[in-house]
């Protein structure tokens, strides 16, 4: 009998394992008469800051709205620069451009894909204003070492954490290391909601300040604007609906770790490079990504089985259209373009059952005995010519 195809990711099964729990918190929402920035969202802010030990939380309507909102209360201006990544969502540049600001590209490192500080000091100009680290796929970014090239050159250093709720650094959850973080709580993130939410994280009280004001017209005071401002604003509803799944992060990716650490053990003699394990960290896991250079026959050799991939991303941002050839630093991404030749995501979510694990781990473990072989014999028949 065929399996029932196993998805990339599957935000719905987690939405029926919570359904009454999530139901009673919108029923209150329902009934308290508040629906904008009311109870829940200040419920949520203080639980999400105190879950990451940050002082300051400030939920808004998006993670690309948070990056730009973050951005803009740091101080960046139109036509400032700011550093970040090419291998990264779209989004990260977008929210640069949002503010009018100028996105610079960085080259990243094999292991981790994110962002190499090394490249840091040859990219700073003048007009440097900020750096936004990329915590990609939930591993975290070198931050000791980018907090210390932006401390020496006077820049602000905003974290895309779009995809690392509960990633560490020595046991510090990232969105603590800068001036400010950006969080996105899209549906399929590691702490998702059922819809579009976001949040501003912070230890800058005058900063917090700030984006309150920024996400909604520059109020302080209702309908009194005190600065140009935005709406951008944390849906009551969708505030609700993170509280009841944030008790269940820790546990949640715990279960992806362990995912994760079944697919790299198939892979232990395979040619694919699985997530590289970086000293100190601790990887949120929100993708498992795989690098393979037969992409085609792997895809194929997986979905034949009944696993469905994907591909994270297609293009670089740099690559993408809108982008090409109009961003400093797009012609010096070595390490970022002969990635993208090779990435391909499997499935990996707390929701995948156990015995779902064991079918990619073992047709992961063919793969790689296949590989294996292939590599073995090769190297055999390239011996009998030089002896031969």
């Amino acid at each position: 009998m065929q399996r029932e195809p196993i998805p990339l990711a599957d935000p719905g099964t987690q939405m029926r394992l919570c359904e009454a729990s999530v139901r009673s918190a919108l029923d209150r929402v329902l009934t308290s008469g508040r629906y904008i920035l009311g109870n829940e969202v200040k419920a949520f802010e203080r639980e999400w800051a105190a879950f990451l030990g940050a002082p300051h939380c400030i939920g808004v309507g998006n993670g690309t709205d948070a990056l730009a909102l973050a951005l803009w209360a740091v101080g960046v201006k139109a036509g400032e620069e700011v550093i970040t990544v090419s291998h990264t969502a779209v989004a990260t540049v977008a929210a640069i451009e949002q503010i009018g600001a100028v996105p610079v590209f960085a080259d990243i490192d094999p292991r981790s894909r994110c962002m190499n500080p090394a490249h840091l000091p040859g990219l700073i100009s003048k007009n440097t204003r900020a750096i936004v680290p990329v915590h990609i796929y939930g591993q975290p970014a070198p931050m000791g070492t980018i907090m210390a090239v932006a401390k020496k050159h006077g820049l602000k250093v905003v974290e895309d954490c779009a995809q690392a709720h509960g990633a560490t650094v020595g046991g510090q959850y990232v969105g603590t290391f800068g001036d400010a973080a950006a969080f996105s709580f899209y549906p399929t993130k590691n702490l998702g909601a059922l819809g579009d939410a976001g949040a501003v994280v912070t230890s800058d009280p005058v900063l917090a300040d700030s984006v309150r004001m920024l996400r909604e017209y520059g109020w302080r005071e209702r309908y009194v604007s005190l600065t140009p401002g935005r709406n951008s604003r944390l849906d009551e509803l969708q505030a609700a609906i993170l509280r009841v799944k944030l008790p269940y992060l820790d546990c949640n990716n715990s279960r992806r770790r362990l995912v994760a650490a079944a697919y790299t053990e198939a892979l232990r003699n395979s040619t694919l490079v699985a997530p590289a394990t970086i000293e100190g960290t601790e990887h949120a896991m929100h993708l498992y990504v795989v690098e393979c250079t037969d992409r085609p026959a792997f895809e194929r050799f997986l979905n034949g089985a009944g696993i469905t991939t994907g591909r994270h991303y297609p293009l670089a941002v740099h690559q993408q259209p809108a982008y090409a050839g109009r961003i400093r630093g797009s012609r010096a991404l070595p390490i970022t373009e002969a990635l993208y030749e090779h990435l391909m995501t499997l499935p990996c979510y707390p929701e995948l059952r156990d015995e779902d694990v064991a079918h990619i781990s073992e047709t992961l473990l063919r793969w790689s005995s296949q590989s294996w072989a292939k590599q073995r014999n090769g190297t055999s028949r390239t011996a009998e010519k030089v002896t031969g």
